[in-house]
């Protein structure tokens, strides 16, 4: 495509980056914007030799505004930049914001500028060792129809795979994203912990075989499933690869493992382990019923397990067909897990 200055405002994780990566296309960054020592670092790191400039005057030099800034940030410096007359017709403005469409940039498109939104679905580190992981990365694309091809095209010339997603499912699938990557990041903190009270010297080094061997696994089947798996239908997918004593229906064993994680918190003040490893055996216990890996009488027993200890709890779980499976004893039903904040655009895209 057309050779396009670029103004980056926002030198965070994601806007380096792929400031850089458009440059390495052949853009030329005309200027970049940077607050903090760690983002004027990263800036010259990733983009030597380009100006640091403040917001209004990247945006004026652009004829392609990346702005790469916290999800929560955007809607309002949208607004601000338009409020001061900085958006100029014609001028494309490419957001990288995951729970976000194009709406959010109407501010901007009331003074004729051309909306994209652009979302990797990867977590970034600001360094150049991002640059690779690019390469064959999906990129949620969002823009008026006869924009898209401009969006899609970008994509290609950072290296990316582009999936084009309707403005209503943002949100969703932004929740998907930061679901699966940052609280797997807390589940890994969780288990490590764990090792290391246990007396193990590298904890990384026990869980990486394992969890590696065990998330490969999960994503293929995942992506075997296909796109022709009905709407709610848990029955395929990653859920087929589940190991372990839910799977096996070992309720004896998941009350020990409770009984010593419960006892980690006691010891180190780490009572979001046991509580996470109750949300997520639940969680498991309700899809491996749903895909038929368990019996009726096992999922009743791991729910009773898992409800001990937790008086406040309800007494029923999703079933295979989803109605509810009551635990032996009403009075000891389970509960529902909580859920984690969503990311930080700058940490996870």
């Amino acid at each position: 495509m057309t050779r396009l200055g670029i103004g980056v405002v926002g030198a965070g994780r994601v806007g380096a980056v792929l400031g850089s990566a458009l440059r390495a296309a052949g853009h030329p960054v005309v200027g970049v914007s940077a607050v903090s020592q760690e983002s004027l670092e990263r800036a010259d790191a990733l983009l030597p030799g380009v100006p640091v400039l403040p917001v209004p005057e990247v945006v004026r030099r652009a004829e392609l505004v990346l702005l790469a800034v916290p999800d929560d940030a955007l809607a309002d410096l949208v607004a601000g930049l338009a409020a001061t007359g900085a958006w100029q017709a014609g001028q494309i403005v490419v957001h990288t914001a995951g729970r976000y469409g194009t709406a959010v940039l109407d501010p901007a498109r009331a003074a004729g500028v051309i909306p994209v939104a652009l979302h990797p679905a990867m977590t970034f580190t600001g360094t150049s060792l991002d640059l690779s992981r690019l390469v064959g990365c999906t990129f949620a694309v969002t823009a008026p129809t006869p924009v898209l091809p401009i969006g899609q095209a970008l994509v290609v010339e950072m290296g990316g795979e582009p999936v084009v997603l309707d403005e209503a499912v943002r949100p969703l699938y932004h929740a998907a994203l930061a679901h699966g990557a940052n609280h797997l990041v807390a589940l890994v903190a969780q288990a490590g912990q764990a090792l290391a009270d246990a007396g193990v010297a590298d904890p990384g080094a026990v869980l990486r075989p394992l969890l590696s061997a065990a998330l490969d696994g999960a994503l293929r089947a995942e992506s075997a499933a296909g796109e022709g798996r009905a709407a709610g239908d848990r029955s395929t997918g990653a859920v087929t690869t589940l190991t372990g004593p839910v799977r096996r229906g070992d309720a004896g064993t998941v009350r020990d493992h409770l009984d010593v994680l419960t006892g980690l918190g006691v010891r180190t003040g780490a009572t979001d382990v046991a509580a996470s490893y109750r949300a997520l055996s639940r969680a498991a216990t309700g899809r491996a019923l749903a895909a038929g890996l368990l019996r009726a009488d096992q999922g009743e027993a791991l729910l009773d397990a898992l409800a001990a200890g937790e008086p406040d709890a309800p007494a029923h779980a999703p079933g295979p067909d989803g109605s509810t499976v009551h635990g032996a004893h009403d009075d000891e039903g389970d509960g529902d897990g909580g859920s984690a904040p969503g990311a930080d655009q700058e940490d996870q895209a």
